[in-house]
């Protein structure tokens, strides 16, 4: 139970370290501190629950593999969002036969009515699938990630002001989507 303790409290790093030195356990750290977070994105991304919980899988077994060569000058969270929008990228582009997406777990912190709610999550993800994917990409980890674009480009490998054009397009692209979609109705 002591080491259960110990492992709580290790920061990234000394957990990666750990692991480096024999010590596998320390990487459940880092499991428990990012799964829901990488769940989170891969389900927004994906939009359907089942690819985001492979691709989160495969992203924990590529990052334990790769620990071994981990080179401590990047966050950890920064890295593993990297791994995992590559898994993401190869699960999408093996879905190209275009599967619909489900509804993501998209939050609300407002205090509509939970029917209302459901209507305008379930209304976004409809909007969010007809993306491409680099914009989807790019709305899930400025808005869902809450990342800088600085951030951004880190993780994805684009440029700035790439990535501000993708979030722009995206953003009156779902506003269109959604304004269309409520005059239909």
């Amino acid at each position: 139970m002591t080491g259960v303790l110990i492992h709580v409290t290790l920061s990234d790093s000394d957990a990666i370290k750990a692991v480096q030195t024999g010590d596998i356990e320390a990487f459940a750290v880092l499991v428990n501190r990012y799964q829901d977070r990488l769940m989170r994105y891969a389900a927004h991304l994906l939009g359907n629950r089942h690819d985001a919980e492979e691709a989160v899988q495969e992203t924990f077994v590529r990052a334990y593999r790769a620990l071994p060569r981990y080179e401590h000058r990047e966050q950890c969270s920064a890295w593993l969002l990297r791994i995992l929008i590559n898994r993401c990228r190869t699960a999408a582009s093996r879905r190209r036969e275009h599967e619909p997406l489900e509804a993501a777990d998209f939050e609300f912190t407002s205090d509509e009515d939970p029917v209302e709610r459901l209507a305008v999550r379930d209304e976004l993800a409809r909007a969010m699938a007809q993306l491409t994917d680099e914009q989807r990409e790019a709305i899930a980890l400025r808005f869902g990630e809450d990342l800088s674009f600085d951030e951004m480009a880190v993780v994805t490998g684009a440029g700035v002001s790439a990535l501000k054009m993708r979030v722009q397009r995206a953003c009156a692209r779902l506003r269109v989507l959604m304004e269309g979609h409520r005059a239909a109705v």
